[in-house]
């Protein structure tokens, strides 16, 4: 089955970031020659996606449109002055359609999902996340993995990474009930477990999910102000319904801290600059 849209919510307030995310959206940091949204956004296009639905706050609307827009005068000027190069940089943007819904309040990942519903229709959707990227030099991305692999589920299919014991207090850890070969059946999702993580698996901002998502965000409860995306699979799978898990083949390239931002960017620009 061919998933065609992907959800990129994209609304965060970037606070581990600040000052610098107070003048320029995370997203839009350099990771050697693009920014991060670029990257996110030719990971969903490598797999096969032709609906993009950006979540985003209204701070980041003028961000978005600058930066994947034609701007007709600019080329102009470059044209004019013959700035081959700065011309080459500007080609090099993907031509994409887009569409894009806001967050207003930043309720939480489950919430900004629930946003794109009324985009998203009645098909199964990717959802990526900013703030993981991937990376590898011998076959597809994340993103089209799980794609290649949804035919065989045809259920929510997430993104599992091999983490040490020691990392896996800082994710969402899967608890699995039955593997075969790369796809895992979940029962359980545990969110930062601080002893016993139940696998070694951490899960990635990557998933396939189904329509059915969006009744159980509807009903999900906040925690501490936010709906989560988590709680809302959790709930799925004590209903019945099941959720698999794919392990992913490639290095998964983190953003969402400053530190992980610096290591992800000096790991690409090594990649671009360095030879």
């Amino acid at each position: 089955m061919q998933i065609t849209t992907a959800v990129l919510p994209i609304a965060g307030l970037g606070t581990r970031f600040l000052p610098l995310s107070k003048v320029i959206p995370k997203e839009f940091f350099p990771l050697g020659l693009k920014p991060v949204i670029q990257h996110i956004i030719e990971e969903v296009l490598e797999a096969g996606v032709k609906k993009i639905i950006f979540v985003i706050s209204p701070e980041k609307e003028k961000f978005l449109n600058n930066y994947f827009q034609e701007d007709k005068e600019l080329l102009k000027l470059l044209r004019k002055r013959k700035k081959t190069s700065a011309i080459e940089a500007l080609k090099s943007v993907p031509k994409i359609k887009y569409e894009y819904v806001f967050q207003r309040k930043p309720h939480g990942d489950g919430d900004a999902i629930l946003k794109a519903e009324k985009l998203v229709g009645n098909k199964p959707f990717l959802v990526l996340f900013g703030d993981d990227l991937a990376y590898n030099e011998n076959g597809p991305l994340m993103a089209k993995q799980l794609v290649e692999s949804f035919s065989k589920v045809r259920k929510p299919l997430l993104c599992l990474y091999k983490k040490s014991k020691k990392e896996l207090s800082s994710y969402g850890v899967p608890k699995i009930r039955d593997i075969r070969g790369k796809l895992a059946e979940i029962s359980d999702i545990i969110e930062k477990p601080q002893a016993n993580p139940p696998s070694n698996f951490a899960l990635v901002g990557k998933y396939i999910l189904t329509p059915d998502i969006f009744y159980y965000l509807k009903k999900e409860e906040p925690h501490n102000g936010e709906i989560g995306l988590a709680y809302a699979l959790q709930d799925m799978i004590k209903d019945g319904k099941k959720v698999f898990g794919l392990q992913v083949e490639g290095k998964w390239l983190e953003c969402g801290t400053m530190d992980k931002w610096i290591q992800t960017f000096t790991y690409m620009a090594a990649k671009h600059f360095i030879k």
